[in-house]
């Protein structure tokens, strides 16, 4: 049975990013394990944590707790990534996980010509987003996961579903958010 990683970084309990990505869930077959991210002790790298990892790295040894976010990263057959428009991307939570995930000899390596080859199971990334205003162009946040996701991992079926405009005065919130239900049903089955 495929493994799917649910990895949530919605911290509202009302989420309408998560309702999406749990509706979008629902229509997908195999083994869900969540990560809620707000509930992880996530921190960004600082030279200690890099210091750390580096020499594990070297050493070929990925046994530290330090790596569990990677291993079970790469074990997934599919990730689904909630998570909400924040500041043009996504909250801070979402880069400082990326870091914990993004390990040498891990989820990707170099190649002698110096180009990344990932090393992960995973097929397919989807993104799911919401926004009070509007993203347009700038789905910053998408646009990172995709861009380590494909230039990393070679992982490159990575789709992003986002409901925009969500507080906008006179906006119908949930013509939207079906709008986005819709697109999963034509995608994914209804």
């Amino acid at each position: 049975m495929k493994k799917i990683l649910f990895v949530n970084a919605c911290v509202r309990p009302e989420s309408r990013t998560a309702e999406l990505a749990r509706y979008l869930l629902d229509k997908l077959e195999g083994d869900v394990e969540e990560l809620k991210l707000g509930d992880e002790d996530i921190r960004p790298l600082d030279l200690a944590a890099l210091t750390k990892r580096n020499s594990f790295v070297e050493a070929g040894d990925f046994s530290d707790d330090m790596f569990r976010y990677a291993k079970q990263f790469i074990a997934a057959d599919t990730v689904v990534m909630a998570a909400p428009y924040w500041d043009l991307s996504f909250p801070a939570m979402v880069k400082a996980y990326m870091e914990a995930v993004t390990v040498q000899g891990l989820t990707f390596y170099y190649t002698e010509e110096g180009i990344p080859k990932g090393l992960t199971n995973v097929k397919k990334v989807i993104y799911v987003t919401t926004a009070g205003g509007p993203v347009g162009e700038f789905n910053l946040g998408f646009d990172y996961i995709k861009a380590v996701c494909g230039g990393l991992y070679s992982i490159y079926d990575v789709t992003c579903h986002k409901a925009e405009m969500l507080d906008v005065i006179g906006a119908d919130v949930e013509d939207i958010l079906q709008e986005v239900r819709n697109e999963m049903d034509e995608i994914y089955g209804a």
